[in-house]
């Protein structure tokens, strides 16, 4: 934060913008940053101090399990404790993208993440900024909406430093999100897909991937 109060606001642009918001998540920081749909605020996985600061500034409910957002598909083995292929299917079609995918966690994830759910929702974002962030971090970073619960949606850095300014450590400018609505957040269970919000993706072309029946969606 800067003296007075505020995160400090980096364009994403800065050839430092990167390697500062690293720096801030390595120390347990949280950091605002673009992605394909809204602005996110993140903390590293394995910082569940920082992870549970997620939930104070955001004044989120504990029930709620905050996401991990990742850099690459093979981040799915280190994170989830079982892949089938029907995961597979649903993230080579959909992502790079606006789908959450909620699977068995690993034993190792903090509590602040996946709560009493033993689940943890994965997706990797189709935005070039939020992409280097995660990477640069170690490939996965919990992240959910930078905004106040129940508020709407941050989709500028602006709206981003209204709601959170004076709660999180720094944000990455990355002008206006392309999306402007949250992920759809699915299910895999035993034999079903379940839709646990409605989001930016119609799910009813994602259930037809899940049944195989199509895999072409760009």
């Amino acid at each position: 934060m800067n003296a007075s109060g505020q995160a400090r606001v980096v364009r994403a642009d800065d050839p430092e913008a990167i390697a500062l918001a690293t720096s801030v998540l390595r120390q347990g920081g949280l950091v605002v940053f673009p992605t394909d749909t809204v602005y996110g605020v993140g903390a590293a996985v394995d910082r569940p101090d920082a992870v549970a600061r997620i939930y104070r500034v955001k004044g989120r409910p504990l029930d709620r399990p905050i996401p991990v957002l990742i850099s690459s598909v093979d981040q799915i083995e280190r994170l989830a404790a079982r892949v089938d292929e029907r995961v597979r299917r649903l993230a080579e079609a959909f992502w790079p993208g606006a789908l959450t995918i909620v699977v068995p966690a690993q034993d190792w994830l903090p509590e602040e993440i996946v709560r009493e759910t033993g689940a943890v929702g994965l997706r990797m974002p189709d935005h070039p900024v939020a992409l280097a962030i995660i990477e640069a971090a170690g490939g996965a970073l919990a992240t959910t909406s930078a905004n106040r619960s129940g508020e709407k949606e941050a989709c500028t850095a602006e709206e981003a430093l209204e709601a959170l300014g004076d709660r999180v450590e720094l944000i990455i400018d990355g002008g206006r999100t392309p999306g402007g609505v949250p992920s759809t957040v699915v299910a895999v269970t035993n034999s079903e897909l379940q839709v646990l919000r409605v989001g930016a993706l119609d799910p009813a072309l994602v259930r037809r991937v899940f049944r195989g029946e199509t895999g072409n969606t760009r």
